[in-house]
């Protein structure tokens, strides 16, 4: 079995132990990497190339913010997860633009970051969906970019259709069901919006999506917001 492998960067010593313990014990994970800040952590992942990298929004020398961008820049394919204490809509909506497809407080529980991980590795969005909504919404509302951005990439109709199931939180099973067609072909078309996209994850994908116009803020939730 492929083992995902992850590098940790936080510059609290007890921290990268105790995650490192956490996921070492799962048989489908390898820590390949730690570093304690942000400089160390750029070297250490573009030296490992790992499938995930977690981050400290706070860390000496680069934050989790700067980090995220020359990651992204360099290795698209690795997929960023934040553990931070900081709950703050503008770290949020920084990190999302610079491509990171993860953001949870550390607060959360030891099985919530296994499990995030493996939707990380899988290309899931890992946010809360009252996040999610509010940090989309300055999307629509702050981004300067034109639609004319959208004219250099066409999704067709069916990678539309997938693009706002996903955004409204669906599985794979669920976009297969509702548009009766098989997950293979789900993947497939998710595969296809990525790699159109140049992105790694459904957060990247729905963050471009509706910068450039493809998706509007009623797509992102069946329900009403206030």
């Amino acid at each position: 079995m492929d083992k995902i492998r992850i590098v940790i960067a936080d510059d609290h010593a007890v921290v990268r132990e105790g995650t490192r313990t956490l996921l070492e014990r799962e048989e489908d994970m390898e820590v390949v990497g730690e570093a304690s800040d942000g400089e160390e952590a750029v070297k250490v992942i573009e030296k490992n190339k790992p499938d995930v990298a977690i981050l400290d929004i706070s860390m000496p020398k680069l934050s989790g913010i700067e980090v995220t961008k020359r990651i992204k820049s360099r290795l698209p394919s690795t997929g960023i997860l934040i553990l931070t204490a900081y709950d703050n809509d503008e770290y949020v909506f920084a990190l999302l633009e610079a491509g990171a497809a993860g953001y949870l407080l550390k607060d959360v529980s030891g099985t919530e970051i296994v499990e995030a991980i493996r939707s990380v590795y899988s290309g899931e969005s890992v946010l809360h969906p009252s996040i999610a909504r509010k940090v989309i919404q300055r999307a629509i509302v702050s981004s300067a970019k034109s639609h004319e951005e959208s004219a250099e990439i066409e999704l067709s109709e069916r990678e539309l259709e997938v693009l706002k199931l996903a955004a409204k939180g669906s599985s794979n099973k669920e976009i297969a069901e509702n548009l009766c067609i098989s997950i293979r072909t789900v993947q497939g078309h998710i595969n296809s919006i990525f790699h159109k996209l140049s992105v790694g994850s459904r957060t990247e994908a729905i963050f471009q999506s509706v910068k450039r116009g493809w998706l509007s803020f009623d797509d992102l939730s069946e329900e009403e917001v206030p």
